[in-house]
């Protein structure tokens, strides 16, 4: 059933005959008269009674109407929520991330983006590794992955972002042992706090299934750590932060679909592109960058 026929027979019920209907709707008299009589055919039932005073609705016609208020409303509530989205007042956006990224700079990215846009939903997807987060992009349950590169994208679609250091968080009691920044030959022999998924690094003591369990025992001598620089310096308490000899980078991207990406997904992209090296204590892509 054509909608446009709907518009038109609650005009001409609102507006109490086909005249002001037709100037309210500008469209010629006997074009919808031939437009109401065309959904009366559809529907196989009188919609108005025609009298010397004018058109007057039947039993039909007002069971009718109330039904068809309904789907131009619903209409009009659907067109709304694809205008909110297409603006940024309404929508979702779920990112697929390995957990180091989780931490930084996976935060400030997401916090950005929700000052900007405070209705959107924003689900983060843990992933075990970057084979995960390619796997979650690729079957569509992640719009974006943000991820170690380089990774085997295939028919994935590449935007890289920056290069990050890792550094070594290590208690205190064993950084006064240890010279600075600590040669990987040193970092080989000391005991390492993981969490569960994470490729091993160094001789793993301990392996952990929550993120905020590293991060304590590191701190009460289980052993060290390897985490992003930004993060380990500005949010870890009674921990002392190394960098490594050499040092560690990594290059970071995001990943998506080939094909038109959501609003929010653009946004996001966009204010990732735009986040200052100092802002997450990396590097542009494109600079120097030792693989880790």
């Amino acid at each position: 059933m054509d909608l446009r026929l709907i518009e038109y027979f609650v005009a001409v019920v609102d507006h109490g005959g086909i005249t002001r209907a037709a100037q309210a709707l500008y469209v010629a008299q006997p074009s919808l008269s031939q437009a109401i009589r065309t959904l009366e055919r559809q529907l196989g039932v009188d919609l108005f009674e025609r009298t010397p005073r004018g058109l007057v609705l039947t039993p039909d016609g007002t069971a009718f109407a109330v039904p068809a208020r309904q789907v131009l409303a619903d209409l009009a509530r659907a067109g709304a929520a694809v205008r909110d989205v297409g603006d940024l007042r309404a929508g979702r956006l779920e990112i697929a991330a390995l957990a180091a990224l989780a931490v930084d700079p996976l935060p400030g990215l997401t916090a950005a983006l929700r000052t900007r846009h405070p209705a959107l939903l924003v689900t983060v997807l843990d992933c075990d590794g970057p084979a995960d987060v390619t796997a979650r992009v690729r079957n569509g349950s992640a719009e974006l992955g943000l991820t170690e590169l380089p990774v085997d994208v295939g028919t994935l679609r590449t935007v890289e972002l920056w290069t990050q250091e890792t550094v070594l968080v290590l208690p205190a009691d064993l950084a006064t042992e240890l010279p600075d920044p600590v040669p990987m030959h040193v970092v080989a022999d000391l005991p390492v706090v993981v969490e569960s998924g994470t490729p091993p690094a160094g001789r793993v003591a301990v392996q952990c299934a929550h993120r905020h369990a590293v991060w304590e025992l590191v701190k009460h001598g289980a052993g060290v750590a390897f985490l992003p620089r930004a993060f380990a310096e500005e949010c870890l308490d009674g921990v002392v932060v190394r960098s490594t000899a050499p040092p560690l980078h990594r290059r970071i991207g995001l990943l998506h679909r080939a094909g038109p990406r959501s609003p929010a997904a653009r946004a996001f992209l966009d204010l990732a592109r735009q986040a200052p090296a100092s802002a997450t204590n990396a590097l542009p892509a494109g600079d120097s960058a030792a693989p880790s």
